[in-house]
């Protein structure tokens, strides 16, 4: 999922998405005691594309080459075809991109290649099914790894669960068709500021029939014990939620955003008026780290998550054109603020205040001795009764400012002087 920088899209994503709720629960692979053919799959690719040999599928660089180059393999094992046809390579979608910091350019611009292949279909519009295939490398900019040396940040959630999600259902599109053509999409440079899929809208949309609507997946490959799962987008189109509650016959617990503005590559496709859904399983305490690897993914969970996104796909596909809605850019009403508390929150929470989901070392929140699982109360002077309240009280704070939090834990109730750095 991408970094966030400030811009207006990226500043609404600030705390509303790319922390993306809690530290989630997971069951790991050997936990299983028996993964089906599918989920034996999606682990094969998941720990292909997390191998350290693809060396954190940087942008441009010979580890995002080697991935792209296994997800070609995988697409013509199925039977697809490339779907770019003024590319020497067909299967290739070429971009460049220039990096920048805090808007200004900086360093020499970046080639990278989206992977897309294609299943025509009988109908009269195109789907597009994508996930970001890039992460970050050896570390850099976007990592908040804190070690004294570099390492390989794998992104085995952050995206690999996603990319073998979309091999998953190319498979099964494959065996069983749409009425619509579909295309599906490994973006890269999607870490750097959603590059490929910005440049695959601009580019490449009138290739292909009328498009019908856009899937993305972010990080799906941590489903926790409770079945949490956050949509995306619900906002975009007015059939949406009816076909989300139809296909949830194994009982995810749902959590809706109507955006359709985010840090992930439906935006893109958002901002050319197309519905879109984005589907996420949470955020962790191994995001952007380079502890984000194979083993900790819940190949079952997301074998599920798949069955689940193909039910929408299917009844979608049957439905003709879906009408398409704006949705209120969450920009607009998120603060602004020069300082954190140093916690992952839980945005599955819904009871009054803010439970932390995890607590990063070295920051206000660990020095102040709070743990996983308070309940921010009250911050200062002000009460925090939803994740709004918690931004709100942020964007009041500056640095070397001290205040009194107050949070519940357990049966107790404690308050501790926060200091800012």
């Amino acid at each position: 999922m991408m970094t966030v920088r400030n811009t207006s899209i990226r500043l609404a994503s600030g705390l509303l998405l790319p922390l993306l709720f809690g530290a989630t629960l997971h069951l790991q692979a050997q936990d299983a005691p028996k993964l089906s053919k599918q989920a034996l799959q999606l682990q094969t690719d998941v720990k292909t594309l997390a191998d350290d040999a693809m060396e954190g599928r940087k942008v441009g660089t010979k580890g995002e080459k080697k991935a792209s180059e296994y997800l070609v393999k995988r697409f013509k094992e199925m039977g697809l075809t490339g779907a770019i046809s003024d590319s020497k390579t067909p299967y290739f979608d070429p971009f460049e991109a220039q990096p920048s910091v805090h808007g200004t350019p900086t360093g020499p611009k970046i080639t990278g290649r989206n992977v897309v292949a294609v299943l025509p279909g009988q109908g009269e519009g195109t789907i597009y099914i994508g996930a970001h295939y890039d992460h970050w490398g050896w570390g850099g900019e976007g990592s908040l790894y804190r070690g004294a040396d570099s390492a390989i940040h794998n992104g085995a959630d952050d995206n690999a669960s996603g990319v073998a999600a979309v091999l998953e259902l190319a498979r099964r599109f494959h065996d069983s068709p749409l009425q619509n053509t579909v295309v599906f999409i490994a973006f890269s440079g999607e870490e750097m500021g959603l590059w490929g899929s910005n440049a695959f809208a601009k580019e490449h949309l009138g290739a292909f029939p009328a498009p019908r609507f856009m899937i993305n997946m972010d990080m799906v490959g941590r489903l926790n014990a409770e079945r949490q799962l956050a949509v995306y987008g619900t906002g975009t189109s007015p059939l949406w939620d009816g076909l989300l509650d139809e296909q949830n016959t194994s009982g995810f617990a749902l959590k809706r955003e109507v955006s359709g503005v985010g840090p992930s590559d439906h935006t893109s496709f958002y901002l050319a008026d197309i519905p879109v859904l984005h589907f996420f399983t949470g955020q962790h305490e191994d995001y952007h780290r380079p502890s984000d690897d194979w083993d900790k993914i819940n190949y079952a969970g997301l074998a599920d998550v798949v069955d689940y996104i193909e039910g929408i796909v299917r009844s979608a596909d049957a439905l003709g054109e879906l009408p398409f809605s704006k949705t209120k850019d969450q920009s607009e009403d998120t603060p602004r603020f020069k300082v954190t508390l140093g916690v992952v929150p839980d945005y599955l929470y819904s009871d009054p205040g803010m439970r932390i989901d995890g607590v990063s070392e070295g920051r206000p929140a660990a020095k102040a001795g709070l743990q996983k699982g308070d309940i921010v109360t009250q911050m200062g002077d002000q009460a925090i009764t939803s994740m709004m309240d918690y931004m709100k009280a942020l964007s009041t704070f500056t640095k070397g400012q001290t205040v009194p939090v107050t949070v519940k834990r357990v049966d107790a109730v404690l308050t501790v002087d926060v200091t800012f750095d």
